[in-house]
């Protein structure tokens, strides 16, 4: 059965008393907390402590399989014809980049919510610092694109130099056949966005859900996975070979809190808003 984040959990909910379902597997992100509690079986694989530190079950009861990193789409001829080069946050308020920067909206997309926590995770979350750079780049004409996939995808079309957006929506991209887009990791560092899947509580085939978790959450299934489907960044800490997205040792990662950006989203949100509006009007 295929839905939405919010869709399935409410079925689940609805179905409690006599579940259909065995395991839900996409859409429950870490972020969520102990949110769905009473709906899924509080275990986890016999993977746990294969996975990277950083990303294991936050709450006890998801497996949490794979990542949606933090990410720059960079169109790598028309930042040839500007004359830059795009390394990490730093370089984006170059001048030269006004009016040519694209990120989704904060306030209504998981995307552009998982650049503005990497923006804090790297200058400080409650840092002046953070702010006054997320300021900057609205004063660099940053634009607001209306989906996640307008950020990467208009820049491989020439509309803009840069989109702030994630990887496997580029690497996607250069599955297809791209030519002109980079995938730059931000030089300051990156993090993810997580994701994972859990056993519906009480579920008719619940010995049969575990097995399928424990092969998804095991070092050969992570592999298997990852490989496979070549953009998605998987969450073991062993290596595998990806056609189109670089071992996690090759890239510089930041420590992201989660519980405090749970804990915050609303204002950080609300203080997003405030300063786009007094920039942008």
């Amino acid at each position: 059965v295929h839905g939405s984040a919010g869709e399935l959990p409410s079925r689940i909910a609805a179905e409690a008393a006599a579940p259909v379902g065995d395991m839900m597997w996409g859409g429950l992100d870490i972020m969520d907390g102990d949110r769905h509690a009473d709906i899924f079986e509080h275990w986890l694989s016999d993977y746990e402590d294969t996975l990277m530190p950083a990303y294991r079950s936050p709450n006890g009861f998801y497996n949490v399989d794979h990542l949606s990193t933090v990410a720059f789409a960079v169109n790598e001829g028309l930042a040839a014809e500007l004359g830059v080069e795009i390394k990490g946050y730093k370089d984006l308020l170059n001048p030269a980049l006004k009016g040519k920067i694209i990120m989704a909206d904060p306030t209504s997309s998981s995307s552009a919510w998982n650049n503005l926590s990497n923006i804090l995770a790297v200058f400080g979350y409650e840092s002046d610092e953070a702010w006054e750079y997320v300021g900057g780049l609205m004063d660099n004409g940053l634009v607001i694109a209306g989906s996640s996939s307008a950020a990467f995808a208009q820049v491989e079309e020439g509309e803009y130099v840069v989109g702030l957006t994630y990887e496997d929506g580029i690497a996607s991209l250069l599955k297809s056949g791209a030519q002109n887009v980079k995938l730059v990791y931000p030089a300051e560092g990156t993090s993810a966005s997580a994701f994972g899947t859990a056993v519906i509580k009480g579920a008719p085939h619940a010995d049969l859900a575990k097995k399928v978790i424990n092969y998804i959450m095991s070092p050969e299934g992570q592999k298997a996975l990852g490989e496979g489907l070549s953009t998605i960044r998987m969450t073991t800490s062993e290596p595998y070979d990806s056609a189109y997205l670089p071992p996690a040792s090759e890239i510089t990662w930041v420590d992201r809190d989660v519980k405090w950006l749970t804990e915050n989203r609303e204002s950080v949100i609300a203080k997003w808003t405030d300063l786009y509006t007094q920039k942008m009007g």
